[in-house]
């Protein structure tokens, strides 16, 4: 039977218990379980409760422990009873992955106000009312590590502002809760992936196609990143080497933002993504490729 590839050391997490919002899907489901491979009880959170009974059960098939819940995150009371939950039936709260999240591609002049807050909502508030009740449930008496999924808005996003201001509203978010907590023993950090061939690329319609393939042709390293690379950034953040990490941003994405026109050749050639430090990590053996690079 095929388990996960880490780099971490077999066991870093046991005893401990781990939130990941949005752990139904890609980056979500991958960093789930990367962690329950490791020792930890992955509760996942999300709205569809089918896929995330789904990825619970593969979990449990390659020998981790997971439970889950269906919740919306918009919602103040759902998240603060389902935290509320999870203190109860697991007995302790040790970490949270805030990964849930969404957008769409519009450009900022035909975006209405209620596609705005549903973005909002979603990328931002909801983030902030999961971290909150983590923190006052038990993070606050027993510590704890919190990290942020956010996006590559280094530059900004044209075709998402509605994202690109709540990623940025999330940083400030971490940077600031990261000062407020410490007294706590809590650690805030964010991961910012760059692009990453997760399954959310097919969320996006048909027609986006093409312009998704050829988004690796702008990033130096000259191919996509893949979930098992984003994953390690953020069960690094969540473990004990990361103990003196707070407050930061962890960008995963080949040097995208550093970018510039003029600058000759971007992307490194085919042989090149092949050398050892740089060649993709091929971690997580429950990984398929989105439909729109097949």
């Amino acid at each position: 039977m095929s388990h996960y590839r880490s780099v971490f050391a077999p066991g870093v997490f046991a005893g401990k218990v781990v939130l990941v919002t949005g752990g139904g899907s890609g980056i979500g489901r991958c960093t789930a379980h990367e962690l329950a491979s490791l020792g930890a009880h992955v509760v996942l959170i999300g709205r569809k409760l089918d896929k995330l009974h789904d990825v619970a059960g593969e979990i449990v098939a390659d020998g981790g422990r997971a439970s889950f819940h269906a919740c919306d995150i918009r919602q103040e009371d759902a998240v603060r009873d389902v935290v509320q939950a999870i203190v109860v039936a697991q007995g302790r709260l040790d970490g949270l992955v805030n990964n849930a999240g969404g957008q769409y591609i519009a450009p900022a002049e035909t975006i209405s106000a209620k596609g705005w807050d549903a973005v909002l909502q979603t990328n931002l508030t909801g983030g902030f009312l999961v971290a909150r009740e983590c923190y006052l449930q038990w993070m606050r008496d027993h510590g704890g590590a919190i990290v942020n999924i956010v996006a590559d808005i280094w530059g900004s996003m044209p075709g998402m502002a509605h994202s690109g201001a709540a990623r940025a509203g999330m940083v400030s978010f971490t940077e600031t809760v990261a000062m407020e907590w410490a007294r706590s023993g809590v650690r805030v950090n964010a991961v910012a992936p760059g692009y990453i061939a997760s399954s959310g690329m097919d969320h996006y319609p048909a027609e986006a196609g093409p312009m998704l393939r050829e988004m690796k042709e702008t990033v130096p390293a000259g191919r996509f990143g893949n979930e098992a690379e984003t994953s390690a950034g953020i069960v690094f953040l969540l473990s004990p080497a990361a103990s003196f990490i707070s407050g930061t941003v962890l960008r995963i994405d080949g040097a995208r933002p550093q970018v510039r026109m003029g600058w000759g050749q971007i992307a490194a050639p085919g042989d090149v993504q092949q050398r050892e430090a740089v060649k993709p990590f091929d971690g997580f053996h429950r990984y398929q490729v989105p439909k729109v690079f097949q």
